[in-house]
């Protein structure tokens, strides 16, 4: 071995001696990178939608999929995959939620048949019959809610660390690190990108109200499923258990299950190359 080659291996080699512990680098599950941007576009804006303003960017051209982020986040989580998808030949489309990111929200009880409600709306504004549709954790429930009551809107849907019942969530999985870390950055992104940036809590309780009670889909409501469907999830989830991710795969005629090794529920920011490769896998078969 050259001296060259030895280098790198002295420092551990003089720690072990010394009884100095060698740092090891995190797991990317154990891990919460930085939230990206989204690309320039000019094809961006708000639209009426249920009474409230649904921002919304459009980026590249091809066949349509719509990207549908999780709760507390906004459209910025997709600032990966949105490129990759271009430079595959797709026209990409990003929506904040209403409530969430730039999106206002209204009085009215957050729901997820409203949410899809409001994703129906902008596809009818945006003139867009049939869109693939990724969804991550709150957007994979509305995807799934979609697929369910207006197939001939979906082509295939991707649902990431989505859940179909509150069972289907590991007990106290807000309180792991990484959860807790999201948590706070959903608060200064809200106040970063809201057009209510004071109202976070008062948002925050609003949609807290529909986590306690929804969804509550049975087997029998996921078998009526015929849109091509892939169940997604990290092995390393903190919020889904994967014997509920195997119950929905399971109970979705013809549908796909991918685990994806050494990722929790943000698996789009912990390793999105594998993570980007199953979504143009799954939209392309």
């Amino acid at each position: 071995m050259t001296m060259g080659r030895a280098l790198p291996w002295l420092g551990v080699f003089l720690a072990l001696v010394a009884g100095t512990p060698v740092a090891r680098a995190a797991a990317p599950w154990q891990t919460l990178p930085p939230t990206p941007d989204l690309p320039a576009t000019m094809r961006s804006g708000y639209l009426p939608v249920n009474g409230i303003r649904m921002w919304y960017a459009e980026f590249g051209v091809g066949k349509p999929v719509l990207l549908l982020h999780g709760g507390l986040a906004n459209s910025n989580y997709w600032g990966h995959l949105v490129p990759f998808l271009v430079a595959h030949h797709r026209t990409v489309i990003v929506a904040d939620s209403r409530g969430h990111g730039r999106s206002t929200r209204s009085s009215q009880p957050f729901g997820y048949d409203l949410m899809a409600s409001d994703i129906l709306r902008l596809l009818d504004r945006l003139h867009l019959a049939k869109v693939d549709l990724v969804g991550w954790s709150d957007g994979g429930i509305i995807g799934l809610d979609l697929a369910m009551h207006d197939p001939d809107r979906i082509d295939h849907l991707f649902a990431f660390g989505a859940n179909t019942d509150p069972s289907g969530l590991n007990k106290g999985f807000a309180r792991s690190p990484v959860f807790a870390a999201f948590i706070l950055r959903a608060r200064q992104e809200y106040q970063a990108l809201s057009p209510t940036p004071d109202q976070y809590d008062l948002f925050v309780r609003q949609i807290g109200h529909m986590w306690q009670s929804e969804p509550h889909w049975t087997r029998a409501d996921l078998a009526a499923i015929t849109v091509p469907t892939t169940i997604a999830d990290g092995d390393h989830d903190e919020a889904i258990s994967q014997a509920h991710d195997r119950f929905m795969a399971d109970a979705i005629p013809g549908a796909r299950l991918v685990i994806l090794p050494d990722v929790g529920h943000f698996a789009m920011l912990q390793w999105p190359d594998p993570f980007d490769q199953a979504v143009l896998t799954a939209l392309s078969e």
